[in-house]
Formats: C-alpha cells, sequence, structure tokens
C-alpha cells in the first residue's frame, strides 16, 4: 500500500489530504498521467495548434474526447437503421452496395468475382442506392 497526497492529484483540494491506495491504483494513476504527457507532446511536435474551424478533425483526434452516450446512441442507432435499409433491397443490389461501400471492393473486382460486366455491377449498385435513399428518406 502507497500513501499519497490527493492535493497533488487533484487541483481542487486546497488543504492535504492523505490517502492509502494499493499499488495497482498507484500504478494506474501513473499510467494516465504519462499517457495525457505524451497527448501533450504529441500536440505539440505535430502543430495541432490548427484553427477549430479548420474542418479535418486533428482537434478532435489530438484532444481524444470520448463521445458521449447520447453521441453513441445515434450512431448505433443510425447504423442499425442503415443495415434494415440494406436488407430492405434485393439481394444482389444489397450484396454490392454493401460490399463496395462498407467492405470497400472496387466494382471492378465485384464484376469479376461475379463474373458480369463492370456495366452491370455499376448499374445495380446505383439503383440500390437510389432506393437506399427512397428508403431511409421515409424512415426520417
Amino acid at each position: 500500500m502507497t500513501i499519497i497526497n490527493l492535493r497533488d492529484v487533484y487541483p481542487f483540494y486546497h488543504t492535504d489530504l492523505l490517502v492509502e491506495v494499493s499499488e495497482d491504483v498507484v500504478e494506474a494513476m501513473a499510467t494516465a498521467t504519462r499517457r495525457e504527457a505524451n497527448s501533450r507532446r504529441h500536440v505539440y511536435r505535430y502543430k495541432a495548434q490548427y484553427s477549430l474551424d479548420r474542418g479535418d478533425g486533428i482537434e478532435h483526434r489530438s484532444l481524444r474526447f470520448a463521445p458521449s452516450p447520447a453521441e453513441l446512441y445515434e450512431e448505433k442507432e443510425g447504423i442499425e437503421t442503415l443495415y434494415a435499409a440494406l436488407a430492405a433491397l434485393p439481394e444482389k443490389q444489397s450484396r454490392r452496395v454493401y460490399a463496395h461501400y462498407i467492405l470497400g471492393v472496387s466494382k471492378a473486382e465485384l464484376a469479376r468475382a461475379e463474373g458480369v460486366a463492370e456495366s452491370a455491377v455499376r448499374d445495380s449498385i446505383n439503383r440500390g442506392l437510389k432506393m437506399l435513399r427512397e428508403i431511409l428518406k421515409n424512415s426520417f
């Protein structure tokens, strides 16, 4: 067991408050302090002091914001809605749209794998996107 002063850890303590904690807690606190220092050093070294209006998301990545529960819920709900809309498409369109946009398979690779012309895959994906747009427009 180690004794730590909470005044050193938390800035809102104005008087000394000594607490006995286990070695695991001391190690976790030291790790958190090192990670925070590394994050500050990363921001400084890579000149991450950009304007917040830039729009490239570097301030979000460098500050490591944790998403709020509401954001997590909205993201999960959006993903469920997207997968439900994909399931509503005809099987070929659903498979092709999923492979191209979610898995990142090119249209030429899809055509080669299915043994069809690339134009057929392209048209199928375009029709699928049009149907997805209609399905999602109706769900929101």
